[in-house]
């Protein structure tokens, strides 16, 4: 089980985020309510990953964050503000963060970020998943970015289809949400990516037409989901 030190001065917020990082990400979340008691929890314990909250009493997240990479240089830090000048971000990455999310934000999002973070972090923890896939009459072979058709020479993917194809067949017919898609792979859901992961999809989805019992279904507002009928 991860160890996450979260630091939110919104008691509020704080417990509500604390209960859903445990229940949905199984992850053991201390609440610290400012900068100096994260600061003497971070001294007195080992935590896989920080949260820091940017206005608070004491001492400020930011402060905070440049603290904890004097002690740890390795610890990945999100840091969560109202704050949505660039500037802002900038000081965030220029202080040794690794991800910034900005408030209002939806606890969804900050799950995805911080397995996103967690998986680049602890590589050699990995779930072994398989790599050879089939999708119907294809054939997806996940290290070699090739997918063939029954007999036919087999077609060569880009790196970003292939590990578009390989989310969508992990969570087959089940719902691959376009915050899930976009933060595993490009590692930011901006407006840009998410055109460019559409132009993508719809590349696979002339692949696997061949097949009638395969299919990429768009689910509105929430992602999309390989169905094999």
């Amino acid at each position: 089980m991860k160890r996450i030190l979260l630091v939110e001065d919104d008691p509020n917020l704080g417990l509500i985020l604390q209960d859903y990082l445990s229940l949905k990400g199984n992850f053991e979340v201390n609440l610290c309510t400012d900068g100096e008691e994260g600061l003497k929890a971070f001294l007195k314990e080992s935590f896989d990953l920080c949260i820091l909250d940017v206005m608070m009493p004491k001492k400020d997240g930011f402060t905070l964050g440049k603290d904890i990479r004097k002690i740890n240089a390795n610890t990945p830090i999100i840091f969560a503000t109202a704050k949505a000048m660039i500037k802002d971000k900038a000081l965030a990455y220029d202080l040794g963060g690794d991800d910034y999310i900005t408030k209002p934000f939806s606890m969804e999002e900050l799950l995805f970020r911080i397995n996103a973070l967690l998986k680049r972090s602890f590589p050699q923890v990995e779930e072994v998943v398989e790599t050879i896939f089939k999708i119907g009459a294809y054939t997806f072979d996940y290290p070699k970015q090739q997918i063939k058709y029954k007999k036919e020479d087999a077609l060569k993917l880009s790196t970003k289809e292939a590990e578009l194809l390989r989310l969508l067949c992990l969570k087959k017919n089940e719902v691959l949400t376009r915050e899930e898609a976009l933060l595993l792979i490009w590692e930011d859901d901006n407006y840009f990516n998410g055109r460019s992961m559409d132009v993508f999809l719809s590349k696979l989805r002339k692949i696997l037409r061949q097949d009638s019992t395969v299919e990429i279904l768009s689910v509105h507002g929430k992602g999309y989901k390989l169905i094999l009928k």
